[in-house]
């Protein structure tokens, strides 16, 4: 084994770029202007392409691929949710955000009610938010190191987590959107080419659907190793859909979560405050969508692809064996290897770990955000100079990678898909509410806001990790149907009764409103 074989090399190559990126960019972190929201500098094309990557996580390289390879075309309706969300996101929120013009997702409340309790509780949530959606990638890029560069599972934990710190830590804003910016290409790219292969190999959706439905017989091979998200029978798969949205209440359920949850994820909101304008914001917004859509797209139809050469047999062992065994995670890489063997398998592994660094990186600065300026420059130390400030947000990234690393290990056996949802969930119910209702309703007052909050993560909270005291006729994947409509109505119902509007509510709407440039 040596560092030229193509599993290693598209990853190696791919550490160097983001160490050059991040060096080359260290001198833009000196303020905290720079090192948060990159001086607000970018425009649309690379802060919509920095978007997109923080947005197409491995949820969506390897997940959603995943959930349809399991599932059938249940995973046309996450893309759906997904698409719709960051569409809302731009129409709705974008350019108010940027003629806010602040440094984190807490700041909002904190300004819009001159509230430092809303600022702390808006703290708590973005750091839950964060672990939730951090949990995942982590496992994604520790789960590819461990399947097809042979180390332990805790060894890809840590790795990643210490590569993340210096990519956050050390490049701030400046340097994570510029890598972002070339990570989701680099996906992309990845997605193009597996995709150009299978068409090349005879894979059209004719020939697809003409394996998969026919299929009745167990699936081949190894078929005993296949965990509970693969099914053994291949005629329980159904390309149709219906294991996840099996009723219209779980449907619902499931594109509130998701559709809502993009409005309220921290590491995406306070991207539109790096653009130097509104309209730039808006743009980034819609160029993001573009991409997303056609990425979605990609990974569906490679989903099936996997199932379908999956059930047709004839593979080599080990291959047989990584479908089966990856489960709903690692039908990308492991359909690559099938296809066009080490070297595309090496493109696709680098494309996997770009998707887990660009979204991870966008959550450390969220997090890092939240303790080092929400926290640090306004509770512990609020006379602090630039230099410290900075020195804390640093600080404040070795804090996430142990809060992260630690919630990696502990979800090595879940699936990243759910787990996604779970956190989309949580930010559908918490700050969805406060974003649409603050920006758009004059009448959202500070408690109402933090009651908002509270709500909508305790009962969040409570749906994922109480499942038993939830009676099972309304046990959805994923709980929006319930837990976003109390968010919402906790912010208006409380703010009715408390009544305590800001004083300067009217110059706040007509900041964000404003049509001219900030």
């Amino acid at each position: 084994m040596t560092i030229f074989e193509p599993k290693y090399l598209f990853t190696i190559l791919l550490l160097i770029t983001i160490v050059v990126i991040t060096f080359a960019t260290q001198k833009y972190t000196r303020s905290t202007v720079n090192f948060y929201v990159a001086g607000r500098s970018f425009g649309w094309v690379m802060n919509g392409s920095a978007i997109a990557g923080d947005y197409l996580s491995a949820a969506t390289f390897l997940g959603l691929a995943g959930l349809t390879f399991a599932f059938g075309y249940d995973g046309i309706f996450y893309t759906f949710c997904f698409s719709a969300g960051l569409t809302l996101l731009t129409v709705f929120v974008a350019g108010p955000l940027r003629r806010f013009g602040a440094y984190t997702v807490p700041d909002f409340l904190a300004q819009r009610f001159h509230s430092k309790r809303a600022r702390l509780v808006a703290v708590i949530v973005v750091l839950a938010i964060s672990g939730f959606y951090a949990a995942p990638q982590i496992l994604g890029a520790a789960a590819i190191l461990k399947m097809f560069f042979g180390t332990t599972y805790s060894f890809g934990v840590i790795f990643t987590i210490v590569v993340m710190v210096f990519y956050v830590g050390v490049g701030g804003m400046k340097g994570t959107t510029i890598n972002q910016a070339l990570e989701i290409w680099i996906r992309f790219g990845a997605f193009i080419i597996l995709f150009a292969i299978a068409i090349a190999a005879g894979h059209n959706y004719g020939k697809i659907m003409d394996v998969l439905v026919s299929f009745k017989g167990a699936v081949p091979d190894t078929a005993q190793v296949v965990g509970k998200a693969v099914m053994h029978d291949g005629s329980k798969w159904e390309w149709t859909g219906g294991y996840l949205f099996k009723t219209l209440p779980s449907t619902i359920s499931i594109l509130f979560g998701l559709i809502f949850g993009t409005l309220g994820l921290p590491h995406i909101l306070l991207r539109f405050y790096t653009n130097p304008s509104a309209k730039e914001a808006r743009y980034s917004g819609l160029f993001a969508i573009g991409i997303a859509s056609a990425f979605f797209i990609l990974a569906l139809y490679l989903g099936t692809v996997g199932r379908a050469v999956f059930v047709e047999g004839g593979l080599a062992p080990h291959i047989v064996k990584n479908f089966a065994t990856g489960g709903t995670n690692m039908v990308i890489p492991t359909l690559a290897e099938a296809l066009g063997g080490k070297w595309l398998l090496g493109i696709v592994v680098a494309g996997a770990f770009a998707a887990v660094f660009s979204n991870l990186s966008g959550l450390f600065i969220a997090s890092t955000g939240a303790l080092g300026h929400d926290i640090y420059s306004h509770f512990i130390n609020p006379n602090a100079t630039e230099k410290q400030k900075v020195a804390a947000a640093r600080w404040s990234a070795v804090i996430c990678g142990v809060f992260y690393g630690i919630l990696g290990l502990l979800v090595e056996k879940a699936a990243i898909g759910h787990l996604v949802g779970l956190a989309f969930n949580v930010a559908a119910s918490t700050f969805a509410p406060i974003f649409v209702l603050g920006i758009w309703w004059r009448g959202m007052t500070e408690k109402g806001a933090i009651a908002g909050l509270l709500v909508g993560l305790l009962s969040s909270l409570y749906f994922i990790f109480l499942p038993d005291l939830v009676p099972a006729a309304i046990r959805y994947p994923v709980p929006g149907l319930f837990t976003v409509p109390l968010g919402f109505l906790s912010v208006y119902v409380v703010s009715k009764l408390d009544g305590m509007v800001p004083a300067d509510v009217n110059e706040f709407m007509t900041k964000i409103h404003s049509r001219e440039a900030v």
